[in-house]
């Protein structure tokens, strides 16, 4: 049996609150979600198909193939189950593999203890049955497997990703406070931004924010940035067949015209820093950068047009006071340079964003790998009123 052409379980997942986000995803690759939870999306597919998922998804962390669910009353029983499963089939004795997991049982303290049995099952098999120890390790660029275990019982998976999606490989330099690349990718699909009129982004720090805005406009993909994942370490790995999605994900990009991508900050190494990163990412040449103010920042003239702000949240005592008049700039700003463009400012903070002064349209719910945070819509009037347009994803 090839793993890689039978069907099973697959659990794709995410950072909490991207789960909608990832799922439109995942149905507009041609897959069908069958559950949709506050970490991940499920659906049935192949291990070819996981290949693509891990390619394409710009919202997910990781892609978990299943290749055993069971019962196990302790850590001993998880030993039991997996030193007879057939290991050799999916990996070689020269492979390098690890193990994680993610364990609800009233038996286990540590996680660490559960994937240790776990390698010892793995090694134990393989030692049986080729002779040969494999090699094995904390690192996750090799094949990686993960349990998750709780009362209800186990289910083994291979993580078909090894390092995590979430970071999409081009931030070579990442700033102070910087926004993951799975959640910024988030927002923007959150937002009605058309790919099309000009996006400003000031304020950009290491400039995840405007780079993934690049990206989802031209079409350029994840996997065009990364080229090691846990599947390529699977026995049954076609390198052929991998190399020409490689080469379709190539073939999707586009040329955008008068596509207009701003980033600006303060600081100049902040901006030295966003254009080293759009340059890993392939887009430098699509993005103007500018050294200034946020109040200086260059907003052309054009109908579509989006700017995004994403200022400090004040986490430590003291500086909400400082940041106040920033947030009240902020929208002293919007008002009077930005007529005409829709306004998001990402926050973590809901008492600064009332310094804005603006009443947002939306609030879309997401949150940090630290706090509760919102994205906020301001629509911002030049002339006649507009029809607002509708965004499903997002609740006042």
């Amino acid at each position: 049996m090839s793993y890689f052409s039978t069907p099973a379980k697959i659990i794709v997942t995410c950072n909490k609150r991207l789960s909608p986000y990832l799922s439109e995803e995942i149905s507009a690759l041609g897959f069908k979600p069958t559950r949709v939870f506050s970490s991940g999306v499920e659906l049935q597919g192949t291990l070819d198909d996981c290949i693509k998922l891990n390619l394409y998804l710009r919202t997910a962390s990781q892609v978990l193939y299943t290749i055993k669910s069971f019962y196990a009353a302790d850590a001993d029983a998880i030993y039991r189950q997996l030193v007879k499963f057939p290991w050799s089939k999916i990996i070689s004795p020269t492979t390098y593999f690890s193990v994680t997991s993610n364990v609800h049982h009233p038996t286990i303290i540590k996680d660490s203890f559960v994937n240790l049995r776990v390698k010892d099952a793995i090694v134990d098999a393989m030692r049986e049955t080729t002779g040969e120890r494999p090699d094995t390790g904390a690192a996750l660029d090799g094949a990686v497997f993960h349990l998750y275990w709780n009362e209800a019982g186990a289910d083994l998976f291979i993580d078909t990703s090894g390092e995590t999606l979430a970071k999409h490989g081009y931030r070579k330099i990442p700033g102070a406070a910087p926004m993951i690349e799975a959640l910024a990718a988030a927002t923007l699909l959150a937002s009605n931004w058309n790919r099309r009129g000009p996006f400003v982004n000031p304020m950009c720090g290491s400039g995840t924010i405007a780079i993934e805005a690049a990206l989802l406009a031209t079409h350029r993909y994840p996997g065009l940035l990364r080229n090691n994942y846990s599947f390529m370490h699977l026995k049954g790995f076609d390198q052929v067949m991998y190399e020409k999605m490689v080469q379709t994900l190539h073939s999707k990009v586009i040329t955008v015209p008068n596509l207009a991508i701003i980033a600006t900050d303060i600081n100049p190494d902040a901006v030295d820093i966003a254009r080293i990163n759009a340059t890993a990412a392939g887009v430098e040449n699509l993005m103007q950068f500018d050294t200034c103010d946020f109040t200086q920042t260059n907003i052309p003239e054009a109908e579509n047009g989006v700017i995004y702000f994403n200022p400090e949240y004040g986490e430590r005592l003291g500086e909400e006071t400082e940041l106040e008049q920033v947030y009240q700039s902020i929208g002293d700003f919007m008002k009077k340079q930005c007529g005409g463009y829709t306004g998001y400012v990402f926050t973590g903070n809901l008492e600064l964003a009332k310094k804005i002064g603006l009443k947002p349209r939306y609030r879309t719910e997401f949150y940090t790998t630290k706090m509760d945070s919102r994205l906020l819509m301001y629509e911002l009037y030049a002339g006649t009123k507009r029809l607002p347009k509708e965004n499903s994803t997002s609740t006042e």
